[in-house]
């Protein structure tokens, strides 16, 4: 037996209830995985509140980093004691949690096993942003929300790395000293922002909006880009936009507008590990700082939706079995 965090029912954090479980069996092409930490994800409240349809009793989390402790039928290439983490699992609120082989990522020396849970899907994400969505290149004007999140803190450090000029928008003073911390170059508030980064930009926008808010700044971020400028809308953290008329992208510059997710930028073993290596090597090397603003007790997963959703933490939340 072992434990874990099932949601019996559509709901808010109240559903999630701390239970024992059957220790899972992995299957063919599975590793079974041991749980140091898992992380906590946007996406896990989605599913758990019924905004994304999942099937009930449900094990929330795709994330985490842990050690090999079986592997199922046909594995090669992993042997038990090896660590490793994915963003790609099942059911990782739990001591035991199963994930194909071919999504696991191994952690390189160096890198510790929080950090090693905390990177995998904000990792992924701002590697696939920065480098495929819109290829960032040196002297860019970006504008990035939610500089101090989880995703928010990689990425300016990350477009820092390729020269970019990364403007931020956050909520409060302690998120602005983060932002500046991770090397942001001017960090505003989201009240008039998209005016402000037009007088920044001398009147001409930005090339990339990379937008994880949604509907409260949609209509901002349009507005605050240059002509043919893109806006990556990769989540929804005040909620869903409402349908856009096609029409608006004309209107405001031939603009482009996409709604990446990250299954479709690991379409195949090299791709996932070109962006994990990258990733956690420069995690493992310093270069790339992870901040992990929250560790709870794996008992208290509810509480760390609460804070999630209410917009209380910073960096990286996650879960300790």
């Amino acid at each position: 037996m072992t434990h874990a965090i099932v949601a019996g029912q559509a709901g808010g954090p109240e559903v999630l209830s701390y239970v024992p479980v059957e220790r899972p069996v992995p299957g063919p092409g599975q590793l079974l995985i041991e749980v140091a930490a898992a992380g906590v994800n946007f996406i896990d409240t989605y599913k758990r509140s019924g905004v994304y349809k999942v099937q009930y009793p449900f094990i929330p989390g795709s994330e985490a980093a842990g050690t090999v402790a079986a592997l199922g039928e046909g594995v090669s290439g992993f042997a038990p004691g090896d660590r490793v983490a994915t963003a790609e699992g099942t059911g990782c609120y739990a001591g035991y949690a199963l994930v194909d082989a071919d999504k696991a990522l191994p952690v390189p020396d160096g890198l510790d096993d929080l950090t090693a849970a905390a990177l995998p899907l904000q990792g992924l994400t701002a590697h696939y942003l920065i480098n495929s969505t819109f290829k960032v290149e040196a002297g860019h004007n970006v504008l990035l929300h939610a500089g101090a999140g989880g995703v928010g803190l990689l990425l300016i450090q990350l477009l820092k790395a390729k020269g970019a000029r990364v403007i931020t928008t956050v909520s409060t003073d302690e998120k602005e000293a983060l932002a500046v911390d991770a090397g942001a170059d001017h960090v505003l508030r989201y009240e008039g922002f998209p005016q402000h980064v037009r007088d920044l930009t001398h009147g001409r926008g930005v090339d990339v909006v990379y937008d994880g808010v949604g509907k409260d700044t949609f209509d901002g971020s349009l507005s605050a880009l240059r002509v043919r400028g893109t806006l990556a809308l990769f989540g929804a953290a005040s909620g869903p936009v409402p349908p856009v008329d096609p029409q608006r992208l004309n209107a405001g510059g031939s603009l482009f507008l996409t709604r990446p997710t990250m299954g479709h930028y690991l379409q195949d073993a090299a791709e996932r590990r070109w962006r994990s290596d990258e990733i956690f090597a420069a995690a493992a090397e310093g270069s790339l700082k992870v901040r992990i603003g929250a560790q709870y007790p794996l008992a208290e997963a509810a509480q760390a939706h609460r804070d999630l959703e209410g917009r209380r933490t910073t960096g990286k939340v996650v879960l300790i079995p």
